[in-house]
Order: C-alpha cells, then structure tokens, then sequence
C-alpha cells in the first residue's frame, strides 16, 4: 500500500486489512484517540512505543511522550503532529 492509498482509506467505513501499526493510525487519523492508543498499547517494540510517544504527545502528556520517545529509541518529535503521523506512516509503509 502506498502514503497515498493509505491516506485514502481513511474515507472508508471500516479499516483495511493492515498491520496493528497502521490500524492505530487509521483510527488515529479518524479521530479515535482511544482506539489508536489501546492498539499501541499491545504492540510491544519500539514502533508501538513510537507510536505510543505520538499519541501521547497529541493528547499533551509531554512526560509520558518523552518516555514513550526513549523507549522507541527515537528523538522527541518537534514537527507538526500531522508531520509526524505521516513520518510514522511513510517508515511502516516502506517496510
């Protein structure tokens, strides 16, 4: 799947058929903050960290982010959080 057909699943009812990762940041992105982070929650490696870091930091618990930032061995983001959601999206994407 593609940055862009991803993107663009987004307008459909139902999430596609996608790894944990990218179905956090579908409901994310739907605007599902709980679901998202309940997904992040049980994804235990330093994408979901990553992704944990970034909902934390979208919800403004900058602490929890921070630690959530070291335990997926990334810097603390200081884009945009849509920058940051699409440099989340791009990496899982490529892999």
């Amino acid at each position: 799947m593609t940055s862009d057909e991803f993107r663009a699943s987004l307008a459909a009812d139902r999430a596609p058929d996608l790894s944990a990762a990218l179905r956090a940041l579908w409901y994310d992105a739907r605007g599902d903050w709980d679901r998202a982070h309940t997904i992040a929650q049980d994804i235990d490696d330093t994408t979901g960290a990553w992704i944990h870091a970034y909902l934390h930091r979208k919800e403004g618990d900058l602490g929890n982010a921070a630690y959530w930032y070291g335990r997926a061995r990334q810097p603390v983001a200081t884009d945009s959080l849509d920058g940051e959601w699409t440099r989340i999206a791009a990496s899982l994407l490529e892999s």
